[in-house]
């Protein structure tokens, strides 16, 4: 049994297995830095908060 492979067939499959795997890094790295703009944001929320309670006491 002779199989045979055709290039471009598994060249174009290869790419796309490329190409998702940078989509998936790239959305993983977007989601950390999100993730760390909001936890910025949250801190510094936290942070306003209590200098509003400690002015209106």
């Amino acid at each position: 049994m002779n199989l045979k492979i055709d290039a471009p067939i598994w060249s174009g499959v290869f790419m796309y297995g490329i190409m998702y795997f940078v989509f998936v890094i790239a959305l993983l790295v977007i989601c950390i830095y999100c993730m760390m703009l909001f936890i910025k944001l949250a801190r510094r929320g936290i942070k306003a908060l209590d200098i509003y309670i400690d002015r209106n006491k």
